[in-house]
């Protein structure tokens, strides 16, 4: 019997999902239609070929399903140790399971992230967005052309892109404002997360955002009297703000209590 697949495309990131559930590895998989800059690598349902199929196609993300309902399943934790024994650089590993109780013995294990089953979309949007965050970390500069002029400006520094016809005022932390010869659509398309769209005029770092209103359409930046405008047309991505910054506030304030 086959118990894995391989699948001769490739992409920028790959991934493995090690599930002895079929539909669940189905589930999962179509969630990444989201996400052309996918690809998966395989699948496995049993601890020995999950270890083999990593070994062999050394996807960037594994995802690991440890809390079965079928008690002859082998698939557990373990696998982290066992690749750890042939690899100095281990891929990241996103645990899935059915029971949430199961969290702090995964995050004992360094696991990426975790991820209550069954999966759901708008969960796993969120370790993507901070799998490519972190990617960028080595990235954190871009360059601004005006005129014959090159600006190379820090992605950590900067607050918010805001149009002006068919330029882009770029605002920094230092009270800078450097204008691009670039359209609002081309930042919309280079800049990582934590940026994000929100108006037809402006894209924000989430990551400097202090008060988001709904009733009033407007975010704030931390230290600073600049409130932005959002519309409704890029209310998913409001959406998806608020939900990250909770995440991170509740992330955190999980980690002070295992402290």
């Amino acid at each position: 019997m086959v118990t894995f697949i391989f699948f001769s495309y490739h992409m920028k990131h790959s991934y493995v999902l090690i599930d002895d559930d079929h539909e669940s590895i189905l589930r999962t998989q179509s969630f990444f239609d989201q996400f052309p800059d996918y690809s998966i690598a395989g699948t496995a349902n049993n601890l020995e070929d999950a270890l083999n199929l990593i070994l062999k196609t050394k996807p960037n993300i594994v995802f690991l399903e440890i809390s079965s309902e079928n008690k002859n399943c082998d698939l557990s934790l373990d696998l982290i140790n066992k690749v750890r024994q042939y690899n100095n650089k281990i891929p990241k590993f996103v645990v899935l399971s059915l029971d949430k109780n199961l969290a702090y013995t995964a995050l004992k294990h360094e696991v990426y992230d975790f991820l209550v089953k069954p999966t759901n979309l708008d969960e796993l949007r969120k370790t993507i967005y901070r799998y490519q965050r972190d990617l960028n970390v080595s990235a954190k500069t871009i360059c601004v052309k005006s005129h014959s002029d090159h600006r190379f400006l820090s992605l950590d520094e900067m607050l918010y892109c805001k149009a002006d016809n068919s330029y882009t005022e770029i605002f920094l932390k230092s009270g800078e404002m450097v204008t691009a010869f670039k359209m609002l659509k081309y930042f919309e398309q280079i800049l990582p997360p934590p940026f994000f769209r929100i108006h037809n005029s402006h894209i924000v770092n989430m990551n400097f955002v202090s008060r988001i209103n709904i009733g009033t359409g407007f975010c704030y930046i931390k230290d600073t009297k600049i409130r932005i405008p959002f519309s409704k047309h890029y209310k998913q991505n409001i959406d998806l703000i608020i939900s990250l910054l909770s995440d991170n506030e509740n992330k955190i304030v999980n980690e002070i209590q295992l402290d």
